[in-house]
């Protein structure tokens, strides 16, 4: 088989694939056959079947790959600049889909758009990130933002920024959230002093703190609010304050 007819062949497969989302949808594909049709989006006239299948087997998941650095990438034979692009690009597309859904709803009624935000944003981060979600006096969801990263403490994110970027955002109250890169769901003591303390410096400021979030490495978001930590802090933090626990 000449180079024309090797050619001609690879675009009858890509084109197959592009009409096989067009009438089944993305649930009708495998995760191979997804990677492999964003690998032909940067490099359109190579046959990426076998680099598709190679990253899958060597991250493990589409999500993994998607999430892995450049460096890392380049390290799979048939993998380069330009098809990583089109991964990692459909990859922030993803994120600012995620995040504009969010835009405006009220977050107690989109706990899950929320929970799917997050897992999406700080699922795969190798460090731990620190991401504050400003809500309106409805609750509204209003922005999100990535405040610190590295290992989160009382130490590492700065109560003052915090509410300084609040005050910003004319916030009445606040979601904040960390991943634990370990895969644990399990809060630390730092977690727990952090979130008392975030709490202790945000009701100085009437500006309420009503969740702390931790992403591990499933797809599941555990909540302080849910597991009743925020209320035991509030009224740890109420007997401080002199005042009563709202």
């Amino acid at each position: 088989m000449d180079r024309e007819e090797w050619q001609k062949k690879g675009e009858g497969h890509r084109q197959r694939l592009r009409e096989k989302f067009l009438q089944l949808g993305i649930n009708a594909f495998t995760d191979d056959e997804v990677l492999e049709l964003l690998l032909t989006f940067g490099t359109p006239r190579t046959d990426c079947k076998a680099a598709a299948r190679a990253a899958k087997a060597h991250f493990g998941t589409l999500a993994a790959v998607l999430a892995a650095p450049l460096p890392e990438l380049l390290k799979i034979k048939g993998l380069g600049p330009k098809n990583i692009f089109a991964l990692h690009f459909v990859q922030g597309v993803a994120r600012r889909y995620l995040k504009q859904q969010l835009a405006n709803k009220t977050y107690v009624t989109s706990s899950r758009a929320v929970a799917d935000y997050l897992i999406h944003e700080m699922r795969d981060r190798k460090r731990e990130v620190f991401l504050a979600m400003f809500l309106d006096a409805a609750h509204a969801i209003i922005e999100t933002e990535v405040l610190a990263e590295g290992t989160v403490s009382v130490n590492t994110v700065y109560p003052r920024e915090l509410v300084q970027r609040a005050l910003a955002h004319n916030a009445a109250a606040l979601v904040v959230a960390h991943n634990h890169p370990s895969g644990s769901l399990t809060p630390s003591r730092q977690d727990l002093d952090l979130t008392k303390t975030l709490l202790l410096v945000c009701s100085f400021m009437n500006i309420a703190l009503l969740d702390h979030l931790i992403v591990g490495a499933g797809e599941e978001v555990y909540s302080f609010a849910d597991h009743g930590i925020m209320t035991d802090l509030r009224a740890q933090s109420a007997r401080l304050l002199n005042q009563p626990a709202g």
